[in-house]
């Protein structure tokens, strides 16, 4: 099968949810949640993370994570991310309340594919803010894509994590998988980084993008990705767009959509005139209207 029917493949039974100018979605990507040990890349950005979710509750978004959100290659066992990250899956559960989470999976976090896999493992957590069992997402479902709709303008805006580009990541993910765990895992410790990965590989990092920017644009499909960590937002071609991550050195980024309009942002650490720190939102690309 080829990346363009993998990539077909994603969208043929995806949900599509409305897309007018009443609509909010802020779209993250690639979030790595780990273990809280040394391999966890998600660990340094995990304040940025948390307030810029709150950002987006508090102001109505509906939050789309496009795969990769657990690193579930390196861990085994996703009671032990919820565990360490307790304020962020806290923080995930209110979006699923109020029916504004939905979740894609990428190649790290594969597995939840499977239909039980929310109602076996994320149905609860232990909160330690109240000390007792609270309800996590027991019936949510993780798509492989999803398509944001405007019916009045016939406009689809296609989103998925993107893996479907590369063989390894998609078809053989299980060989990548055993690879990651048990060399490249212990290897990452004394700085040997992952080859055949998009993110760490710019050769790979080039070749999935010109891939996904080719099915995009060949099929007339505007494309939301993620998997490469790189993110792009080109204001004068909407047809492929990717979140970025949030493992990136010193920030984390995301798109947004508001009143029709596509923004790229970045949320960072910066420091006020009297010293003091805070988490700053700043625009790094707006796109044009989505539809005309």
């Amino acid at each position: 099968m080829s990346y363009f029917s993998r990539l077909s493949h994603a969208f043929e039974n995806a949900p599509v949810l409305p897309l007018t100018m009443g609509s909010r979605y802020a779209i993250i990507s690639d979030c790595h949640r780990g273990s809280g040990n040394s391999n966890d890349n998600f660990l340094k950005n995990h304040n940025l993370y948390f307030t810029a979710l709150n950002h987006y509750y508090a102001r109505g978004f509906t939050y789309i994570e496009l795969g990769d959100g657990d690193e579930l290659w390196e861990n085994r066992r996703m009671s032990q991310i919820i565990e360490i990250h307790n304020n962020v899956f806290w923080l995930l559960s209110l979006f699923h309340r109020q029916s504004r989470l939905y979740m894609v999976y990428g190649n790290h976090d594969m597995v939840k594919k499977k239909k039980q896999y929310s109602k076996t493992f994320c149905a609860s957590y232990f909160c330690t803010d109240t000390q007792c069992q609270q309800t996590l997402f027991p019936d949510l479902t993780f798509h492989e894509g999803i398509i944001l709709e405007n019916t009045s303008m016939n406009y689809r805006l296609y989103l998925t994590h993107g893996h479907q580009a590369d063989i390894m990541n998609s078809t053989f993910w299980k060989l990548t998988r055993f690879l990651v765990r048990y060399l490249w895992k212990p290897l990452e410790r004394f700085g040997v980084l992952d080859p055949t990965s998009a993110a760490r590989n710019y050769t790979v990092k080039d070749k999935m993008e010109q891939r996904l920017s080719s099915y995009a644009t060949m099929q007339q499909k505007p494309i939301i990705a993620g998997h490469t960590h790189r993110p792009h937002l080109d204001p004068d071609s909407l047809f492929y767009m990717n979140t970025g991550s949030c493992v990136h050195p010193r920030c984390i980024t995301c798109l947004e959509i508001e009143r029709g309009k596509i923004t790229l942002v970045k949320w960072t650490l910066s420091v006020k005139k009297d010293r003091t720190l805070y988490v700053a939102r700043e625009v790094l690309s707006e796109g044009k209207l989505l539809y005309p």
